[in-house]
């Protein structure tokens, strides 16, 4: 493992859901408007990059993205709610080597309710059949953890394990990305006992494999922090923000973005008007990383967990093993 910066591109703002959780569909960009995939080649090699939206099968000229960041990046991720399967397996056909998480709330009646799609857990679950029969391995879905779909929770992680595929997950927030701001968990013990169950399971992965063992565990580690946010932790529950220096985002319109978690859009530059190099190097972003050192939030996203596991891989792993023993000798987790 080594620490990689991330780039999330949101290519578009459209999206053919109306998620409870997000409020993007409500506030698409404009086709027109949207960065074209040309200012796509000026971003650096060997980055990790997010192709996100919105709903990015959304965009005629997706390929286009692809084809330009596919020889770029040292991995390439799709995140897309399954709808369009033909265009995402063509996308896996031509470019084998990327990773794809395709987006569930849970089981059939409750992902079609909460995401607002009529028969979308259909289109997911069929776009991941047809992609297992691609030579796209790295494939799975993803789900954002709250309190309407926590009794989904396990069933959608065994099926995943039935299926041998991966399972992403992330929590509900609110920030200027998502268009929300009454995002709130109703039912904190609920949440808390769901979690900490969802934690067990990955700890005690039965997946088949050392690698995808390790990644359950690598995951229970980072669900810690969700479940301490469920707690009502107030801080300290997970490692410093790293945006803009490990992570950053692009939005429809070439705006260069520290994070997609502040309440305001902070904008560093726009790469239709200046390089990325001098954008990242202006005197705007070092005020814009003043900004993000100071924000009070306390967000939790994977990418920050990310880093901090490469920065310091004794503390999940020795967590990982601690709590691997305390189960073994039917003792409670600690986390």
């Amino acid at each position: 493992m080594k620490n990689i910066v991330q780039a999330s591109l949101i290519t578009t703002f459209r999206c053919n859901a109306e998620c409870h959780m997000c409020n993007i569909w409500a506030n698409p960009s404009k086709k027109e408007e949207e960065l074209e995939p040309r200012y796509y080649e000026q971003l650096p090699d060997g980055m990790r990059i997010n192709v996100t939206g919105g709903e990015a099968m959304l965009r005629d000229d997706i390929e286009d993205v692809f084809r330009i960041l596919y020889p770029k990046a040292s991995l390439l991720e799709l995140s897309t709610n399954g709808f369009y399967t033909d265009k995402i397996v063509r996308i896996a056909e031509k470019f084998p080597n990327i990773l794809i998480r395709v987006s569930l709330e849970g089981l059939p009646k409750l992902n079609d309710k909460l995401r607002g799609t009529k028969d979308g857990f259909d289109h997911a679950l069929r776009t991941m059949l047809e992609l297992k029969k691609t030579k796209c391995k790295n494939i799975g879905f993803s789900i954002v953890i709250n309190d309407k779909n926590s009794d989904d929770l396990i069933h959608l992680y065994e099926l995943c394990c039935y299926l041998g595929v991966e399972l992403g997950n992330s929590v509900m927030h609110n920030s200027w990305y998502f268009h929300k701001h009454d995002n709130a968990i109703v039912d904190r013990e609920k949440m808390v006992r769901m979690e900490s169950e969802f934690i067990k399971a990955q700890l005690e992965s039965k997946r088949q494999g050392l690698k995808a063992k390790l990644k359950d565990y690598g995951r229970a580690f980072f669900n810690k922090s969700i479940l301490r946010r469920f707690q009502g932790t107030s801080t300290n529950y997970r490692p410093p923000c790293g945006a803009q220096e490990d992570f950053f985002f692009i939005d429809p319109w070439g705006n260069v973005l520290p994070c997609n978690g502040s309440d305001e859009r902070w904008i560093i530059g726009n790469i239709k008007e200046d390089s990325f190099q001098n954008i990242m190097a202006s005197h705007r972003a070092k005020e814009m990383l003043k900004r993000v050192k100071a924000c009070p939030k306390d967000c939790c996203f994977i990418v920050t967990e990310r880093h901090d596991m490469v920065r310091r891989p004794w503390i999940p792993i020795y967590w990982v093993l601690n709590n691997k023993a305390r189960l073994m000798l039917n003792r409670p987790t600690q986390f």
